[in-house]
C-alpha cells in the first residue's frame, strides 16, 4: 500500500521538544544506511528547534565556509524557517511552514536589491519565507507566521534573484519554483543530468 502523511495533536505530560528527543528520530532518506544522531541534521545556521525536516540547502554550509564568505564581503542575514516535509507526495502542495523575516533582514534585502546586488536564497523555504513578505512592487517587509506559498513560473520571484537547493522529487511542488528561477530548459537538462550521475535526492 501507500505510504500518507499525517497531522496528529500531541498531548504529553512533557515539553513537546523532550518528548521528542526521547521518543522521536529523525526524517532518514533511503540511501541513509543508518540513523544518524540529531546533531548530524543542524545546520550552522540553525538557532532554535522547530523544523520537521532538516533544511538540507544548508547543511554543505560549515562554520568555515560562512567566515570565508563573510570576509570576502558576501552579506548573510538571519531568516528563521522551520521547515516542513521538503517532498510530500505527488502534486500535493508543501505544507504550510512557520517563518519569521527580522526588520533587519528586510532592510538588508531591499538595501541589496537598491544597489543592484543579487539576493540568493539558501533553501526553498528562505524562497518562500522572504517572497510571503514581498509586496507587488518588489518591496520586503518583516513579517512572521505560517507560509503555505507556492512559487510556480507564472507567479514568479519578487525579492529573491538566486537559489541554491538540492534535488527534489520529480512530482515535488518545489520544482515549479526551481522553474520559475531557471526555466524548464535549464531544469530539464540538469535533472537528466544529475541522473546520469547518481545524484542523490531527498
Amino acid at each position: 500500500g501507500s505510504e500518507r502523511l499525517s497531522v496528529a495533536r500531541v498531548e504529553c505530560d512533557a515539553p513537546l521538544e523532550d518528548y521528542l528527543r526521547r521518543h522521536g528520530r529523525p526524517i532518514r532518506y533511503g540511501y541513509v544506511p543508518e540513523s544518524w544522531p540529531v546533531d548530524a541534521y543542524q545546520t550552522v545556521f540553525a538557532l532554535e528547534p522547530g523544523s520537521a525536516e532538516m533544511p538540507s540547502a544548508g547543511r554543505p554550509f560549515t562554520t568555515e565556509l560562512v567566515t570565508q564568505l563573510v570576509a570576502s564581503g558576501v552579506l548573510i542575514t538571519p531568516v528563521t524557517l522551520h521547515t516542513g516535509v521538503s517532498s510530500p507526495e505527488s502534486d500535493e502542495p508543501p505544507l504550510p511552514e512557520r517563518y519569521e523575516v527580522p526588520e533587519g533582514t528586510a532592510r538588508l534585502v531591499n538595501a541589496v536589491r537598491g544597489w543592484g546586488g543579487r539576493v540568493i536564497a539558501v533553501g526553498t523555504t528562505v524562497v518562500r519565507a522572504l517572497e510571503t513578505v514581498t509586496d507587488e512592487r518588489g518591496a520586503v517587509h518583516p513579517g512572521e507566521g505560517w507560509t503555505s506559498l507556492v512559487i510556480t513560473p507564472e507567479r514568479g520571484v519578487r525579492a529573491v534573484d538566486g537559489l541554491l537547493t538540492g534535488w527534489h522529487e520529480p512530482d515535488a511542488s518545489h520544482l515549479l519554483m526551481l522553474e520559475a528561477f531557471a526555466g524548464r530548459d535549464v531544469l530539464e537538462h540538469s535533472y537528466a543530468e544529475a541522473v546520469a550521475s547518481g545524484y542523490r535526492w531527498h
